[in-house]
């Protein structure tokens, strides 16, 4: 299983592809937290969550076994993109649209716990104070959504503004505002800075 975490994206595509389950598994392993997280945050539903997340690496499998994937070192987005789709399909079904409003009590860290115990979940829940915590889920859901796709799910604002659907110069914006705002909530607090981004 080591020497599967060294293989890039592709690889473990390829090995799949050529059938060896191991691959998809790794893959599986490499971005289940992520793509859950993407989900849940909008969501904000666990059992609609998961059955999503199911839907998601069914239509993600059966690409792949057709030969129609072609994003090049770009799986995650793929992915993410994917199940964006299957969570308007959803709603589209139920003819209602998502429910934006934030939950009370959400908490998008605790979702990573979804993942087992990865040493970069354990760092990151080392890293975030539990006061940052709730500042991010103070800020306003389209800054959040680009704050966590961003620094939760490593991607990049073109990947982002494609996602929602905006350009990227608004994803940009947004967390621009996201910054802002958090910056404004931790004046005046004992509250020291522990991420990078900020």
């Amino acid at each position: 299983m080591r020497l599967l975490k060294s293989k890039s994206d592709q690889e473990l595509i390829q090995m799949y592809v050529g059938g060896q389950e191991s691959g998809l598994e790794a893959l599986l392993n490499r971005y289940k937290s992520k793509i859950y997280t993407s989900i849940y945050m909008k969501v904000k539903d666990e059992y609609l969550a998961e059955d999503i997340f199911q839907e998601t690496f069914i239509k993600i499998i059966n690409t792949l076994k057709s030969g129609k994937y072609n994003e090049e070192g770009k799986f995650l987005p793929w992915a993410i993109r994917i199940a964006h789709n299957m969570i308007v399909d959803f709603f589209r079904k139920a003819k209602r649209a998502p429910n934006i409003v934030n939950a009370d009590g959400f908490d998008i860290f605790e979702v990573l716990e979804f993942s087992d115990e990865s040493a970069e979940s354990k760092m990151l829940k080392k890293q975030v104070d539990v006061d940052l915590k709730k500042m991010i889920q103070k800020l306003p859901d389209d800054q959040k959504e680009v704050l966590i796709m961003r620094h939760f799910c490593d991607m990049s604002f073109k990947d982002i503004a494609e996602i929602t659907e905006v350009s990227i110069n608004t994803a940009l914006g947004r967390m621009r505002y996201a910054l802002s705002n958090l910056r404004k909530m931790i004046e005046g607090t004992d509250l020291t800075l522990q991420m990078g981004y900020l």
